[in-house]
């Protein structure tokens, strides 16, 4: 298994944000997680990342336990929110200060980025402005590319689709399923957007006040549960 999580449990206060006994995610796996806000999401990946310290409770990444070691990071990429940016660099300085992180030459970092040409649009490269300047969506877009361009064993999106207008969620949509069909990347996504969530996950999983509701395989049947449960929550 590419993530083994057991008996998780993370508090704020006397509030259970995540209660989670037993989940494994298998190598290769496009992981949807969706929920109504508060449902715990967030917190799941933070604990994953070891930007939260759990209560009680491990995650394993590919049998490396995250809170006890550093090896991890080295073949995972992540972005969560804008925090992620180093926001007085330049796009460019710190697409390739990423890349150096995880060993890659100024050459091997242009060369992967051509795979993101489209999404970028034009808008990001070569701006000769900082971070900061940039509009909600183009932060995004730097945060996801930045992530993903270092080819990543296991890739972590928090709404990954969140500010983006619709032909720049479409595209990031088919680079997201691309990377996990091409190069069996463990990719774990979580979404307000269902659609698009349901159109590439394999499997999905719900959440609702930090505990698993559904943990399903992508097939009709369970979509169309997946959308009866939201429906009847109106």
């Amino acid at each position: 298994m590419e993530l083994k999580i057991n008996n998780l449990v993370k508090r704020f206060g006397d509030k259970t944000a995540l209660e989670i006994a037993e989940l494994n995610i298998a190598k290769g796996t496009l992981l949807g997680l969706v929920g109504n806000n508060g449902a715990g999401k967030t917190t799941l990946f933070r604990l994953i990342l070891d930007l939260l310290k759990a209560n009680s409770g491990t995650v394993l990444s590919k049998e490396i336990e995250v809170s006890k070691s550093e090896n991890w990071k080295i073949y995972t990429g992540a972005f969560i929110d804008n925090r992620f940016l180093i926001d007085f660099l330049t796009p460019d300085e710190y697409f390739y200060f990423v890349g150096r992180t995880y060993g890659m030459s100024r050459d091997a970092v242009k060369e992967s980025l051509l795979t993101f040409t489209r999404f970028m649009s034009d808008e990001i490269l070569n701006q000769k402005k900082y971070i900061r300047n940039f509009s909600a969506g183009n932060k995004q877009k730097i945060g996801i590319v930045a992530a993903m361009m270092v080819r990543p064993e296991i890739l972590i999106l928090d709404e990954p689709f969140n500010y983006l207008d619709p032909s720049s969620q479409i595209e990031i949509r088919n680079l997201i399923a691309q990377t996990n069909n091409e190069n069996e990347t463990t990719v774990l996504i979580s979404s307000h957007n269902l659609n698009h969530t349901t159109e590439i996950s394999k499997r999905i999983i719900l959440l609702e006040k930090g505990l698993i509701k559904m943990d399903i395989i992508n097939t009709p049947d369970s979509i169309a549960e997946l959308n009866n449960y939201f429906a009847e929550q109106i």
